[in-house]
């Protein structure tokens, strides 16, 4: 039996896209239903345009017009993808993570840098703050740590 969280991790679901929903921002115990129960929320993993219409449907904001709001703030996000650090943590107010959303690109040695590498996961986080940022690694350095 496959594990889509693994795979997409692994960097093998190159078309498909994964939500993390904080039970704290989307209390549906229907989510289960199409992802992982984590700690704090439901970690799902789906094609990418299902995916994209998931995401619009529980945050009200298009994947990609998300996802390029958040790339100019760089901050930490977790490699499993249920939480993240906030790079607005340090001002004293509460800081949890909302929602991630990732994809991931396969190796590309034309573009080099990271993606050279090997395949690259690009994740994206709201804070409950209102900071939306963003993170990027490399599946192979996940893989060895």
């Amino acid at each position: 039996m496959s594990d889509p969280r693994a795979e997409f991790l692994a960097g093998e679901r190159l078309d498909d896209v994964a939500l993390f929903l904080a039970d704290s921002y989307v209390s549906d115990e229907r989510l289960e239903q199409f992802g992982d129960r984590v700690d704090d929320g439901t970690l799902i993993v789906v094609d990418g345009e299902r995916g994209r219409n998931a995401f619009q449907a529980a945050t009200g904001t298009g994947a990609m017009e998300f996802a390029k709001s958040a790339m100019s703030n760089e901050g930490e996000i977790a490699e499993d993808l249920t939480g993240g650090q906030c790079p607005a943590a340090g001002d004293g107010g509460p800081h949890t993570t909302q929602f991630v959303f990732a994809f991931a690109e396969g190796r590309n040695e034309e573009v080099g840098g990271i993606y050279a590498d090997g395949a690259v996961v690009h994740a994206y986080a709201q804070c409950t703050c209102g900071t939306a940022f963003s993170d990027r690694w490399n599946v192979t350095e996940v893989a060895t740590q």
